[in-house]
C-alpha cells in the first residue's frame, strides 16, 4: 500500500471517531437580556376649569389733566413728583395780586351803588308823600320809583361781580380735583401760566383704588359668556322678555401682571362696548379690581383668564409621555397583569397645563394604569419592561387612597 492511501485511512478513521464520540462538541447556551427599565406613574385626576386666554393692559379709572383757569405766575408748588396727593390739596399757587385788586375794586363799587341806591329810595319816599298835597306830580313819583329799580339793579349786579371776582382769586389756587397718583410738575416756579385757548398741562394724575382691565374678545365669545352667566336671566317675573342688566353683564375673571407666577389676582367684568368693531370683529370689555396698595399701574399689561365651564374631574399626564404615530396620539402603558409587558394606548388629548401636565379626554386610561414616562425609546409594544417609580423603585399596584384628587384652581 502506498504512502498517500495509509494518510487518508488514517484520516478517515479519526473523522468517523470523532463523529460517533458523544460530548466532544457543544453548542453554548443562548442568555436572554433583561427587560429594560422604565419609570412609570399613575394618571393624575385634578378637579379642572376651562379658560379662555387674552391679553389686556390695566388703566385708572379716573384721569385728570390738571390746567388752570387764569393767567397768572406760578409762585408756588404744593407737590413732589409722583407722590400720592388727595383731592383738594394745594397743587400750584399762581400770583393772586391783579384778582385781589380786582376784587376789592368791585366790592368798593357796590358800595357806590347802595349809597345811590339809599338816596333814591329816600327820594322815591319823598315824592311819594308830596303826592296828595299836589307838590309832586305822579310823573315825578314814577321817575323816582325807576330809578330806584335802576340802582337796586346795578347793586346786585356788582354783587354778583364781587362773586365772579371771588371765584376767579380762588382760580389762582391749582387744587386737585381727585384723589391719587400725580405726575411730575410740567411748569416749575415763575413760569407764566396763559390761561385760555392755549393753556398749558400742568400736570396729570391717575386714581389708584380701584383700578380697571381691558381687553378685547370676539363677538362669539361674549355671547357665550353671557349666556352662560349664571345672574342672566332672559325672561322676567311674568315671563316677558327683558332687557339684560348691568349685574347680568357682570363675570368673574383671572389675570396675571408680567412678573407674577400663573394668574393670581381677581377680577370681575362689568362692561362691555356697546358695538363690536367691524375691522376687527371684537369688542372691549372690562373689569374692575382694588387696589389698596397701589400695585397695579396703569398701563400695565396683564394676562388674563376667563372661566369658561364648571369645574369638572380631568385625567393628567406628562407631556413628555405622549408620542405622536401619524396623526394620532398614543401612550406606553405598562400591563402588570400579563408580566409587564408593553401595550399602546391611544388618546385624544386636551390642553396643556402650565405645570406641563396634559389632559387626557375619554376612557384611553385609567387612574390604576402605570405610564411610561422615562425610557421611552426603551420600551417596545407586546415586550416586557421592568416598571420603577420616581424613586427608582419597583412599581407596584396602586393602595388605598392612592391617586387621590387634586385641585387646580
Amino acid at each position: 500500500m502506498s504512502l498517500d492511501v495509509k494518510v487518508w485511512s488514517a484520516a478517515t478513521c479519526m473523522l468517523w471517531g470523532f463523529a460517533v464520540l458523544p460530548g466532544c462538541s457543544t453548542a453554548p447556551a443562548v442568555v436572554e437580556p433583561p427587560p429594560p427599565k422604565v419609570t412609570v406613574q399613575h394618571p393624575e385626576v385634578r378637579e379642572l376649569v376651562d379658560y379662555d386666554e387674552y391679553n389686556g393692559w390695566m388703566a385708572a379709572k379716573e384721569t385728570v389733566e390738571v390746567r388752570a383757569r387764569v393767567r397768572g405766575h406760578i409762585m408756588e408748588i404744593g407737590f413732589e413728583d409722583g407722590q400720592y396727593v388727595k383731592g383738594g390739596q394745594m397743587l400750584f399757587q399762581l400770583d393772586p395780586t391783579s384778582f385781589e385788586a380786582e376784587l376789592a375794586r368791585a366790592k368798593e363799587q357796590k358800595k357806590i351803588y347802595e349809597a345811590q341806591l339809599d338816596r333814591d329810595i329816600k327820594e322815591e319816599n319823598r315824592q311819594k308823600a308830596l303826592l296828595p298835597s299836589g307838590a309832586s306830580t305822579k310823573s315825578d313819583v314814577e321817575k323816582a320809583e325807576a330809578d330806584r329799580k335802576a340802582l337796586q339793579a346795578q347793586v346786585e349786579s356788582a354783587a354778583q361781580e364781587i362773586i365772579r371776582k371771588e371765584v376767579e382769586l380762588s382760580y389762582t389756587t391749582v387744587k386737585a380735583p381727585i384723589s391719587g397718583r400725580i405726575s411730575r410738575a410740567y411748569l416749575t416756579v415763575g413760569n407764566l401760566v396763559n390761561a385760555g385757548g392755549s393753556d398749558p398741562l400742568l400736570t396729570t394724575i391717575v386714581s389708584v383704588d380701584p383700578m380697571q382691565v381691558y381687553f378685547d374678545i370676539d363677538e362669539r365669545a361674549l355671547q357665550r359668556y353671557m349666556a352662560s352667566n349664571p345672574n342672566r336671566s332672559d325672561k322676567d317675573g311674568a315671563g316677558q322678555p327683558k332687557k339684560v342688566t348691568v349685574k347680568e353683564q357682570q363675570r368673574p375673571f383671572l389675570f396675571g401682571l408680567e412678573t407674577d407666577t400663573g394668574y393670581p389676582h381677581q377680577a370681575l367684568m362689568d362692561f362691555a362696548e356697546n358695538k363690536v368693531d367691524s375691522t376687527t370683529g371684537t369688542i372691549q370689555v372690562r373689569g374692575e379690581v382694588a387696589n389698596p396698595e397701589g400695585r397695579f399701574i396703569a398701563g400695565s399689561r396683564v394676562r388674563i383668564r376667563v372661566p369658561v365651564s364648571a369645574p369638572y374631574q380631568a385625567r393628567l399626564v406628562p407631556g413628555m409621555a405622549v408620542l405622536t404615530d401619524q396623526e394620532k396620539r398614543y401612550l406606553l402603558v405598562v400591563d402588570k397583569t400579563n408580566k409587564n409587558t408593553v401595550v399602546r394606548r391611544d388618546v385624544q388629548l386636551g390642553r396643556l397645563l402650565d405645570d406641563g401636565m396634559r389632559v387626557i379626554l375619554g376612557d384611553g386610561v385609567s387612574p390604576d394604569d402605570f405610564v411610561i414616562v422615562l425610557g421611552l425609546q426603551r420600551a417596545r409594544v407586546n415586550y416586557p419592561v421592568e416598571p420603577l417609580d420616581a424613586e427608582a423603585r419597583p412599581a407596584s399596584a396602586p393602595q388605598a387612597g392612592a391617586g387621590a384628587e387634586k385641585t387646580s384652581k
